[in-house]
């Protein structure tokens, strides 16, 4: 597995651990490379997604609420939730990650860790939102 993977996949356990225990300090996130195996390899991109979260969570929940038709990011399952979310940090806020790279990523994820229909829900919102970045729809806060 690559380290990005490996990042990819913590970040998506930090968030579902944020989100079900309803902690609302960054000291829950902050703490997750000490409980659980952070390599060294995977640290800088799993911090780099948590500190983009951190930033531009707000503006990532409006824009996957937009493209989600009719699913309120609370009506979500956790593990898709954060899943897209991290995709679309990455596909709005990473310019050296090929939109592809990010939006396979998030689907074999999603089928690893969601249910049966997690990789056709969260390729089906990430599709949308790249069209309509590319396509200069989508305004974005840097």
């Amino acid at each position: 597995m690559s380290a990005r993977r490996r990042s990819r996949e913590l970040a998506m356990q930090a968030l579902f651990y944020k989100d079900m225990s309803l902690c609302s300090s960054k000291d829950c996130i902050e703490l997750f490379p000490g409980h659980f195996n952070v390599s060294k390899s995977a640290r800088p991109f799993f911090e780099r997604i948590i500190k983009g979260l951190e930033q531009f969570g707000s503006d990532i929940d409006s824009v996957i609420e937009r493209f989600s038709s009719n699913w309120k990011i609370s009506r979500m399952a956790c593990v898709d939730r954060n899943i897209v979310r991290i995709a679309v940090y990455e596909l709005l806020y990473c310019d050296d990650i090929p939109a592809k790279v990010s939006i396979n990523e998030a689907v074999d994820i999603g089928k690893k860790f969601g249910t049966e229909e997690s990789g056709a829900f969260i390729n089906g919102i990430l599709d949308s939102i790249h069209r309509a970045h590319e396509n200069k729809e989508i305004s974005i806060s840097t």
